[in-house]
């Protein structure tokens, strides 16, 4: 069998091993394929593997051998799903690889924006705790997240998770879906509600039509003035101006963003100029462990497909 994996670096940049797919046949690593590449590299592949390269209606049927198209994510709408169909080519994803780093990263965001870490510690290898009269300082006002609440919009694996972990700080959990669950431990409430209660809102939605800035001016100014903002999710669920001029205007306290609506962003992007935003490489899923075990579960896709019997299959 003739594999392809079109564009590793991403998920590999070479700190881990591919074996777990290259075991299963005759397989070509490509850190990364152009558009015009896609075809030429592709031609005589029975299974692709690919993380962000399109495979779109033309380029699909330019591939008669493929038979699989295994996405190297949880997110698959780089592949014409219709197209793949009518082909009769299986396509799969790999689910709930990357909860427990993405809920690391909620939390190394919210920690950061509460004690300030980064800029404590860098005053000290400054010399300024060595010239102290007191025993210890501090330049912002160091916050517990006992006692606050958390709120959730959207309530997946990813949300739930991230409720354990505020419930083990001490927190009350508010959440809202389009699905409400029954949980005793978690509060849901309607849309209005969660903006207006929440000391910290965390975004774990998918990306839809009805979800697409779903934060702006209107909803921004319905948050408390403490309130923190979190985005681990999908960066065109904010509308970044309007949270640049509510962080500016007091509206809210502050945000910690790990996506942004273009992605690698322009060098410009105002929101880089702002004091009380901080903001992380869309490296939420990147943990060593995260994208091993996505590997493991594209591998266990391929499997499952040569079996007979496909697994995690979207189209």
């Amino acid at each position: 069998m003739n594999m392809v994996v079109a564009d590793g670096y991403t998920a590999n940049p070479g700190d881990l091993s591919w074996e777990p797919i290259t075991a299963l046949g005759t397989c070509t690593v490509y850190d990364y394929t152009k558009p015009d590449e896609v075809v030429p590299r592709c031609k005589d592949a029975e299974v692709i593997i690919t993380n962000k390269v399109l495979f779109t209606k033309e380029n699909l049927s330019q591939l008669p051998k493929l038979r699989y198209l295994g996405v190297l994510a949880t997110g698959y709408n780089v592949v014409d799903l219709e197209a793949a169909t009518k082909r009769n080519v299986i396509v799969t994803n790999v689910p709930n690889y990357c909860t427990e780093s993405v809920v690391q990263m909620v939390f190394a965001h919210i920690l950061e924006l509460l004690r300030n870490v980064g800029h404590h510690a860098e005053s000290v290898r400054q010399g300024r705790w060595a010239k102290q009269r007191d025993f210890c300082y501090w330049d912002t006002p160091q916050i517990e997240l006992s006692g606050k609440t958390m709120g959730l919009l959207g309530y997946g694996a990813i949300g739930k998770s991230v409720a354990s972990v505020a419930l083990t700080f001490g927190m009350s959990v508010i959440a809202h879906d389009v699905i409400t669950p029954k949980n005793q431990s978690v509060s849901f409430v309607d849309f209005e509600s969660l903006l207006q209660q929440s000391d910290i809102l965390s975004l774990h939605c998918p990306l839809t039509d009805s979800t697409k800035e779903i934060i702006n001016k209107r909803t921004l100014e319905k948050m408390k003035s403490s309130a923190l903002l979190i985005n681990t999710s999908r960066g065109p669920l904010i509308r970044e101006q309007d949270l640049a001029d509510a962080l500016v205007n007091g509206t809210i306290a502050g945000a910690g963003l790990d996506v942004l609506v273009v992605e690698p962003p322009l060098q410009n992007n105002f929101l880089f100029q702002i004091k009380n935003c901080n903001i992380t490489p869309h490296i939420a899923w990147a943990s060593v462990e995260s994208r091993q075990r996505l590997i493991n579960s594209a591998a266990k896709n391929i499997q499952a497909f040569l079996k007979g019997t496909p697994i995690n299959c979207v189209g």
